[in-house]
């Protein structure tokens, strides 16, 4: 008997191996033998692994596994499981039979027209803005990018979260016409997304861009312009200066500001509000201004625990920051968006100028949206600063400036 099931595992071992190398995009493991823990399992192949979804009656599990190791999960996962196998290569159909006597079966034909399609790499794989196997510059010294444009396997999270970035900024630019935009990059940081931008607006997009960005730090600013001199980025330069205190010296389309500290993001809307900026990109980061202020009777279970009260601040400073870029002339969204170190600060606001802003500039904020609409997120603002006893950064500053009146007419 022992004789007999070593002979037994010694061929299918054989016949799953000839299946596995002849390199199958798909296979259906099913016909359970016994009480196997799922009715069938199903592997795929993606793009750098196989991919098996196994079914219970009511679940699906999911499982990757290295195209080098396929033998061995199918001997794993067959052996005395299940009693039957079929899989389809580029050519042909293979199956498998196992009888309860511990016969195996192995038969290969045509690949029937009813057979699964194979998807090929094109409809198979995410078509990404910055396309895989293109050379750019920025993206290889991140580290995320061969020099031969191929993306490294333990980047792939950082290169799709770059694409993301992209394309909510795709989506800001679906109606601007305009061939020339001109950027500021409040709190830039070390600007890699600030050289991505470029590179997309300029060689992909083919644009005349204008950036500028802005930080504290000299030490970062210096290697931001030496790394802009090296890829050849004649129109992108870098400043020291504060946000507060920044004067625009041209016509700004477009607000970028990425983790700016607690009011600086405050200080960067204000501003691209009052350029009459097209597009606002922002990122909020470390939203402790409220956190200081909140304070409710009526609401207390919110302020009472310290990670609620913490969350519960940031969540209120961006729905405030969102309501004022409407009541301004905005379409604002805020969109989901995981950053660079994968933390929990992952809003992303997006507020694009209406179609009447755009044609009337900054002396027409007040006629732009319909009053109703105006005293409505104004109501709401408002109606959140008494109950929490709040005075947001935002609101001083355009009430200070005449941009906020306290009756819409």
């Amino acid at each position: 008997m022992e004789q007999k099931t070593e002979e037994f595992r010694r061929e299918l071992a054989k016949q799953l191996r000839r299946i596995a190398e002849s390199k199958p995009y798909k296979l259906v493991i099913s016909k359970p033998a016994g009480e196997a823990a799922y009715h069938k399992i199903v592997v795929e192949e993606k793009e750098s692994c196989y991919q098996a979804a196994a079914y219970t009656q009511k679940q699906v599990f999911h499982q990757n596994i290295s195209k080098e190791h396929l033998v061995e999960y199918l001997i794993s996962a067959v052996t005395a499981q299940y009693l039957q196998v079929n899989a389809w290569d580029a050519h042909k159909e293979h199956g498998l039979l196992i009888s309860k006597k511990g016969k195996v079966t192995y038969r290969v034909s045509g690949k029937g027209a009813n057979g699964p399609k194979a998807q090929t790499l094109h409809n198979r794989k995410k078509k990404y803005l910055l396309p895989e196997g293109a050379v750019i510059p920025p993206l290889v010294d991140m580290g995320i990018f061969t020099r031969e444009g191929k993306v490294i396997q333990s980047m792939y999270d950082k290169y799709r979260q770059i694409n993301r970035f992209l394309e909510i900024v795709e989506d800001g630019l679906r109606d601007y016409t305009s061939e020339r935009i001109n950027i500021i990059d409040f709190g830039c940081g070390k600007s890699y997304l600030t050289f991505v931008l470029y590179y997309y607006l300029h060689e992909i997009r083919e644009k005349e861009v204008e950036i500028v960005g802005l930080d504290l730090k000299e030490e970062v600013i210096r290697d931001c312009n030496r790394a802009a001199e090296k890829y050849g980025y004649d129109h992108l330069r870098f400043e020291i200066g504060d946000i507060s205190r920044y004067q625009a010296s041209f016509p700004v389309d477009m607000v970028v500001t990425l983790h700016a500290c607690d009011t600086a993001t405050d200080y960067a809307l204000y501003h691209a509000i009052c350029w009459g900026a097209k597009m606002i990109f922002s990122v909020p980061c470390c939203q402790h201004e409220l956190n200081r202020q909140i304070k409710t009777d009526t609401f207390s279970l919110m302020t009472r625990y310290g990670i609620v009260k913490e969350r519960f601040s940031s969540l209120v400073t961006d729905a405030v920051r969102g309501n004022l870029l409407e009541y301004c002339g905005y379409k604002t969204q805020l969109l989901e968006f995981i950053d660079f170190a994968h933390t929990p600060k992952n809003i992303l606001i997006r507020a694009v100028q209406t179609g009447s802003a755009r044609a009337l500039g900054d002396s027409a904020f007040a006629k732009i949206v319909p009053s109703a609409a105006k005293k409505k997120y104004l109501t709401e603002v408002t109606a959140m600063m008494e109950e929490y006893h709040l005075e947001p950064t935002l609101y001083r500053l355009l009430k200070e400036s005449g941009r906020i009146v306290t009756e819409c007419s």
